[in-house]
This record gives structure tokens, C-alpha cells and sequence, in this order.
């Protein structure tokens, strides 16, 4: 919390995310408006590593700072049709199937980058995500100020996401479901916080 507290702007909303959901760092990016749903207070991350789907919660606690977000977001995005853009690159050559559908709101990136430029994978002028650069920045920065002595990274947080889940005491069943992880023993790792070996004996010299 003291690297969040040191971030501002959008990155630090990005941050909560990838803390608050256990998202990987592209995933947060490449969020789109049709994937929060505030309703059920939870996001779907759509084509994962290894391009798989899963629900993820929404945390109550980033709701009113994201709907606020998505309000500037969606008022640059009118701008943009007025001025001839708004257009943005859809997954799965679904620009084909529909070929208006990438200048609708829902298909719009949450977090979309400042500048108008020509798409990654084709001509078109649109606004990508916000790169991953600003983020990785951001956080280094903050650790800096924070003075944190420990190596961090913005992977950092969903390592933390899991971490604190278990020490919760949630089942690793539902954690690996929330990170995504196809087999249940990559989760496992994180299971040595709660398995502290030597590191729960006290000191002779404590006693």
C-alpha cells in the first residue's frame, strides 16, 4: 500500500487493479469497457496466457474512483468520433464479422493511451491501451519514495494478491481460478508464507 499511496493518476488505478484482481500487468491494459461490470462487481479477463477467459472480483473499494474514470474516458471517446476517429483494434479479427464495431463505447479500452496512433497490427488510427512503460515507471518511482529495500515490479502485486488471499485463509482452489493458473501446483508456491519452517522457531536468544 505504500508503493500505491506514492503512484498518481491513472497508474495508481491501474495498480489497484492488478492488487485488487490479481491481474498480470497486460491484462489490466488491455481491459475493455464490455469487461467491468459493475453490477456483479467483478471483471472478465478476456484471452489470458495461454488465451484463456476468467472472472475476476471487482473490488468495492476502487468502484466510484473507476466508474468516474470511465466517465472521462467515454467523453474523450466522443470527442474523438466528432473529430473522424474513436475506431479501435478488436480481438479475433472480429473487425471482419463486424466491421462497425470497433467504433462502439463497449469495445473501447479501459485505460486507452493519450495519443492517437496507427494501430500495432494494422493502418488504423485509433488509440491503443496506455503502454506498459507508464505503469512499470510509475512503480519504480514509488518504491523509490517508499524506500522499499526489495525488489519490485508491477508483477509484484499480483504475487501479493495471492499471497494475501491465502493468508486469509481462502481456499488455493478458488485462488488458482482467480489468477487463471491451469494447473493447481503453479498456485502451490504460494503456499510457503503460510509454511514458515525455521522462520517460526524464535531465537534462543529471544526467549
Amino acid at each position: 500500500m505504500s508503493v500505491i499511496q506514492n503512484i498518481d493518476g491513472v497508474p495508481q488505478l491501474v495498480v489497484k487493479l492488478l492488487y485488487g484482481c490479481g491481474l498480470r500487468l497486460t491484462e489490466g491494459l488491455r481491459l475493455r469497457v464490455k469487461d467491468i461490470d459493475f453490477a456483479q462487481q467483478q471483471i472478465l479477463v478476456r484471452d489470458g496466457k495461454g488465451s484463456k477467459s476468467r472472472v475476476t472480483m471487482l473490488p468495492a473499494s476502487v468502484t466510484d474512483e473507476l466508474h468516474d474514470h470511465l466517465v472521462g474516458v467515454r467523453r474523450r471517446h466522443q470527442q474523438d468520433l466528432g473529430r473522424g476517429f474513436g475506431a479501435v483494434h478488436l480481438p479475433f479479427a472480429l473487425e471482419r464479422k463486424y466491421p462497425n464495431a470497433n467504433r462502439e463505447w463497449i469495445w473501447q479500452f479501459v485505460f486507452p493511451s493519450s495519443q492517437i496512433a496507427k494501430a500495432p497490427r494494422s493502418d488504423l488510427m485509433c488509440r491503443h491501451h496506455m503502454h506498459e512503460s507508464s505503469v512499470q515507471k510509475a512503480v519504480k518511482q514509488a518504491v523509490r519514495v517508499a524506500k522499499i529495500s526489495k525488489r519490485v515490479g508491477c508483477h509484484t502485486f499480483r504475487h501479493s494478491f495471492a499471497t494475501h488471499l491465502l493468508q486469509s485463509g481462502y481456499d488455493i482452489r478458488t485462488i488458482q481460478e482467480l489468477l487463471g493458473h491451469k494447473d493447481v501446483k503453479t498456485t502451490m508456491i504460494y503456499t510457503h508464507v503460510l509454511n514458515r519452517g525455521g522462520q517460526g522457531v524464535r531465537s534462543p536468544l529471544d526467549l
